[in-house]
């Protein structure tokens, strides 16, 4: 230890006099001293246990996920941090678990057709069983300027029939965007939902002419069950409630048995050769029953606290799923960037905070350094722990979640030295500046906001565990590096972790939570949204 700390001082002596500080932010040699401590190596050897086969994928409330608990607890344990609550560091939340069972059937003027043949939906709705003697057929279900299927057409309560994609014309160019280039009513499969639940609609009925490749293809995820907090009355879950079902052709027609036009393949040609909208009501019997096989578990959020000092009832919380989507067959998805990277850097932002305790220079506000589980869920650890907090949400400070910071992008292909911020000027402008600071004083990484713009069809700033607190109003930053070829795959693994990258990010975390935690005064919200104006 002697000989480390002789190293540190030396680093801290050179930077002092060579980095390239921010001229109205001096540099704070002590947390130069504790960011010091956050170290590739140690990165490398937590990545290497949470991220490999033994932990089974980490799929929540499975073995592999609880053993990814028991093992961020005793990391916490050997730190010397203590547990959060009556000698444990788990939060433990109860979960319903819905699985679509083969019994679902579409009936359709008498006839029934078949779940996984003739139809599929998408995890997440509830099971349900309700009928309609009509059907409205909203063309493609878009709204542009210059081409829009709701124009004139009330679909409030109405059971929606529409074709996937755009209508594409006979030079293969798309009506929406007047080339070959797909807009994103085609390449985000949820904006076509989104649309039709604002504007009141019951259902939504996708035909695609593609059902056996789509069924083959999505099948792993199709029939994944479906998770939910279980703490009574309605949770949020899936597109609004509003049930998506996707139809073969043959479904299609035989809910246009009573119109004038029949085909649903004429149509989507006569819309694209005219590029005019067309829509029509139907007349038809039309009978869903969702059936689900139902189980309960529970999971648990892992909660280490590191006491403050004279403004220790305010908190700063640091977040990361530590949770992945498990085994599908023989393959095991590790998660290695989603999120073993954001997990292992809490690791290491518990050790640099709890050294600086241990040598007397522990933070002002108290840090809650809560890995989370159910985030690959919807957001369900965050979810519960900001709806049953440990420590009061009036008291929090800020959330910084770390979601992602292992791999590049195609983007930053060349270059490793970036991160996505997302959220950090959303609700405090403060944040945003303290984090600019930390970065030019510190680090002088490429701070990227690409997906911090509200028009994002990625929508990233909701969907990861910050989101939680941002609805409570309180300051969040999301540190991502955005999607790769891995995202979500069974490779995405430790070998493909650029470490030095992480060790960077998850030292920028490090400098913004010292600001937060040890400046005089609390960060405000902004203007519009402080309650004391």
């Amino acid at each position: 230890m002697r000989n480390q700390l002789k190293v540190l001082a030396t680093l801290i002596s050179f930077w002092s006099v060579f980095a390239p500080a921010n001229a109205d932010t001096p540099i704070d040699t002590l947390a130069l001293k504790y960011a010091a401590t956050i170290t590739s190596e140690h990165i490398s050897n937590h990545m290497h246990v949470l991220a490999s086969d033994d932990y089974e994928g980490r799929e929540t409330g499975k073995h592999g996920q609880k053993k990814a608990a028991a093992y961020l607890a005793e990391q916490f344990r050997s730190l010397d941090i203590p547990p959060y609550r009556d000698s444990t560091y788990f939060q433990e939340f109860p979960l319903i678990v819905q699985q679509s069972s083969s019994g679902s059937t579409i009936t359709i003027n008498g006839k029934a057709y078949t779940f996984m043949k003739d139809f599929f939906y998408m995890p997440g709705y509830e099971e349900q069983e309700w009928s309609t003697d009509q059907i409205t057929f909203a063309g493609f279900g878009i709204e542009e300027e210059n081409y829009n299927d709701y124009n004139g057409l009330d679909v409030a309560g109405r059971s929606l029939l529409m074709w996937v994609g755009e209508p594409i014309d006979a030079d293969s160019n798309s009506v929406i965007t007047g080339s070959t280039k797909m807009s994103s009513w085609t390449t985000n499969y949820r904006k076509k939902s989104r649309t039709a639940a604002n504007k009141g609609a019951r259902a939504l009925f996708m035909v695609t002419s593609q059902m056996e490749e789509n069924i083959r293809n999505f099948k792993h995820y199709i029939e994944k069950p479906s998770m939910k907090l279980d703490i009574g009355g309605e949770e949020e879950h899936g597109e609004g409630q509003m049930p998506v079902f996707y139809i073969s052709v043959d479904m299609a027609n035989a809910m246009l048995t009573n119109a004038k036009r029949k085909d649903v393949q004429d149509l989507k040609d006569r819309i694209a050769k005219r590029k005019k909208p067309y829509s029509f009501e139907s007349k038809t019997d039309v009978m869903v029953s969702v059936k689900k096989t139902t189980d309960r578990l529970t999971s648990e959020n892992v909660l280490a606290f590191i006491e403050g000092g004279d403004k220790k009832d305010e908190i700063v919380v640091l977040t990361a799923h530590y949770d992945h989507i498990g085994i599908d067959g023989d393959e095991v998805f590790n998660g290695a960037d989603d999120d073993a990277s954001g997990t292992t850097a809490l690791l290491e932002l518990a050790e640099a905070f709890m050294q600086a305790k241990k040598d007397g220079h522990g933070p002002r506000r108290s840090i809650l350094i809560m890995p989370v589980a159910g985030e690959e869920k919807g957001l369900l650890g965050s979810k519960y722990y900001t709806e049953n907090p440990v420590y009061p949400l009036e008291n929090t400070v800020a959330d910084l979640n770390i979601d992602m910071i292992g791999r590049l992008d195609e983007k930053h292909a060349d270059n490793p030295n970036y991160v996505y911020l997302i959220g950090s000027d959303k609700l405090s402008n403060e944040l945003h500046r303290i984090s600019e600071e930390a970065n030019s004083t510190y680090t002088n990484l490429e701070l990227d906001y690409t997906y911090n713009d509200p028009n994002d069809p990625n929508r990233f700033y909701y969907r990861s565990d910050h989101y939680n607190f941002a609805k409570k109003n309180i300051p969040i930053i999301f540190y991502f590096n955005g999607t790769h070829e891995d995202y979500h795959k069974a490779t995405d693994t430790v070998d493909k972790i650029d470490f030095e990258k992480m060790e960077k990010i998850t030292r920028l975390v490090f400098y913004t939570c010292w600001e937060l935690v040890n400046r005089e005064e609390r960060i405000q919200l902004n203007e519009e949204l402080n309650p004391k104006n």
